[in-house]
């Protein structure tokens, strides 16, 4: 694949990026409708899980809920054949209900990771990492 090709696909998921930092859900979800084939595959779900589109719509409406001002911050980019690698940094407070736990007011600050495949310059193919037990870690959840 070629160095223009990498280009696009980081410059394509850096536009969903840029959508979630304006913590405006439609713009989130018309950013996705736009970014993701249809059938594409989030790994590491549930088996019956949502398509990936609408499983990022579904995290970030509970997300912003539980913490309106989150951020996310890019720290590294890779990009090699078809794939894009990104691992970033999340902030925020917990200021809504968040899986159950009623708003804290702790700030947290965990990492994630993200492997995303392209195919026709779109979203076909995602596995994510996220650093749940810190982010619960924080909100007092766990010890």
């Amino acid at each position: 694949m070629n160095t223009t090709t990498r280009s696009t696909n980081q410059a394509t998921y850096q536009r969903l990026y840029d959508a979630i930092g304006s913590r405006d859900l439609g713009q989130i979800a018309r950013t996705v409708d736009e970014l993701f084939h249809p059938d594409a595959v989030f790994h590491g779900g549930p088996p019956d899980a949502e398509s990936a589109g609408a499983a990022v719509k579904t995290a970030w409406t509970m997300l912003l809920k539980a913490f309106p001002d989150i951020s996310v911050t890019v720290e590294d980019t890779i990009a090699e054949a078809d794939k894009v690698v990104f691992r970033n940094t999340v902030t925020g407070t917990h200021r809504g209900d968040y899986r159950g736990l009623p708003a804290t007011g702790k700030k947290i600050n965990y990492s994630e990771m993200f492997i995303i495949r392209f195919a026709d310059g779109k979203v076909a193919e995602g596995w994510g990492i996220v650093d749940l037990y810190s982010q619960l870690q924080q909100l007092g959840v766990r010890s």
